[in-house]
């Protein structure tokens, strides 16, 4: 039946009816976790008389898009601990850490430069690493569960007692990652990158900056709101040095009439000037800005005159 009430009859054969649904804009990402999932999927039913319900299900995708070039995920993160090491075996010293990465908001595939210090004050080497850190966060009923996963590490070279390492810019590379998910009600997925020092006998030194994985990368020319003219805009200053009216060719009136001259110097009309400008602009200001040279004749203008006795050429 259709919503008017009148039954339509099919006859037998293939049928298909085209539909559309306008999704909300505000819908999360789909998403498996270990204590909860967000699913979409579409449901259709038909209706037969004296036959049990057909019913089909099938899946599909939400990316709900995380635009990185906002102040918010532009802002460079940084950081700073330290931790006093007190070992039985008399490990002891001052063990400090800085970190800044450029900014907060990054894509998959994406490499992080991470700029940090690490000062070993202790009696025994350690260890840096960085690592970046998925949070999953479900909420239900008043109760929260988290779980932590390590997206992708590295570790640094070994620090010896009393002395510095220095990380200019040393690269993390972002794995194909889901985004994450931050105005869900009950789930959340949120990532962080973490600047560890391992400390033999005491527990490690941990600098946590927070990161965001978006879906729309950093925009090659900075500010999205340029415009695409300014943004690939060609330098045309060099255009005004042709002059409007060149000068003729030398004795250009000896060869071509005036009214010749006149029809084949003058400026294209508009109608002319609208199917040039088409094709391209660099052959347009080449063409008008030399005129055509004189025209070319077998006939001598000017031939030897009779009493003029030939030279020779090897005179």
């Amino acid at each position: 039946p259709t919503d008017n009430g009148e039954v339509t009859v099919l006859p037998a054969g293939r049928h298909e009816f085209p539909f559309t649904f306008q999704l909300p804009e505000t819908l999360a990402t789909s998403f498996e976790g270990k204590h909860g999932s967000v699913r979409y999927w579409v449901k259709a039913k038909l209706h037969r008389p004296w036959s049990m319900v057909k019913k089909v299900k099938k899946e599909f995708t939400v990316i709900e898009p995380i635009d990185i070039n906002t102040p918010a995920l532009l802002a460079p993160q940084a950081g700073a601990k330290e931790k006093l090491a007190r070992a039985w075996y008399c490990n002891r010293g001052l063990v400090s850490v800085t970190a800044k990465i450029d900014r907060k908001g990054y894509t998959p595939g994406e490499v992080i430069p991470i700029f940090a210090e690490i000062d070993n004050g202790t009696n025994r080497a350690v260890v840096p690493k960085a690592a970046i850190i998925q949070t999953q966060t479900f909420i239900a009923r008043g109760t929260k569960k988290q779980k932590s996963l390590v997206v992708t590490s590295i570790v640094g070279d070994s620090i010896a007692a009393g002395k510095r390492e220095v990380w200019h810019g040393r690269a993390l590379k972002i794995p194909p990652v889901g985004p994450s998910i931050l105005q869900c009600r009950i789930i959340q997925v949120e990532y962080s990158l973490k600047v560890c020092v391992d400390i033999p006998g005491t527990s490690k030194l941990l600098l946590e900056l927070p990161l965001v994985i978006g879906t729309i990368p950093l925009h090659p020319f900075g500010s999205r709101t340029s415009s695409v003219s300014s943004q690939y805009s060609v330098n045309l200053d060099w255009l005004s040095t042709i002059p409007e009216q060149p000068e003729a060719p030398p004795e250009y009136s000896a060869v071509v009439s005036s009214l010749e001259a006149e029809h084949s110097l003058a400026p294209p009309c508009r109608s002319e000037l609208d199917g040039v400008l088409e094709g391209p602009f660099f052959a347009y200001i080449q063409e008008f800005r030399l005129r055509p040279p004189p025209l070319y004749s077998e006939i001598d203008p000017n031939p030897a005159s009779d009493s003029i006795r030939p030279r020779c050429m090897t005179c």
